[in-house]
């Protein structure tokens, strides 16, 4: 999915508390993909590399150093992600709920990335396996995406302004 989209589908999915909350939200569900694409683009930007394959149209995880892959691999790991929530739980004794809107992005990515553009790895270390996913880029996922988000945003704000 795009930046935009997992940044509003973690604020309204895990920020709804305030302002300051929903940001937060937002924007650890983008993290996965500031940490990857975000960092490809800007080394692209200094042309100090990143971003290979773009001439071609969408670039290819393949094409990337491994240092780079290892950091999709990461970011994108539900197995990864478990970890890292659990260890925030143990630490302060509660699930940090808002985390989970990490947990949310890979969930999202698994059915709208293609085996042509960034699969989402969601068992790796244990597992390579990926799914062949249709690409958040089809105009019926984009559709599809932007009509559950007015749908969703509509109802919040219906239970905001009706709770008041």
């Amino acid at each position: 999915m795009d930046f935009v989209s997992h940044a509003l589908w973690g604020g309204v999915s895990f920020g709804r508390k305030n302002n300051k909350i929903f940001l937060l939200a937002a924007g650890i569900s983008i993290v996965p993909d500031i940490l990857t694409e975000g960092l490809f683009f800007v080394l692209y930007l200094l042309n100090i590399g990143g971003m290979p394959g773009w001439e071609q149209g969408h670039p290819n995880i393949n094409d990337y150093p491994m240092f780079a892959r290892n950091l999709y691999n990461i970011t994108h790991s539900l197995v990864i992600f478990a970890i890292v929530f659990g260890l925030f739980w143990l630490a302060s004794s509660r699930p940090i709920w808002i985390v989970a809107a990490w947990g949310l992005h890979i969930l999202i990515d698994i059915p709208t990335h293609s085996l042509a553009l960034f699969p989402t790895p969601f068992l790796w270390p244990i597992s390579d396996l990926k799914v062949d996913g249709i690409g958040w880029d089809n105009p019926i996922i984009l559709a599809i995406d932007v009509i559950l988000l007015i749908a969703v945003y509509s109802l919040w704000l219906y239970h905001k302004l009706h709770r008041s």
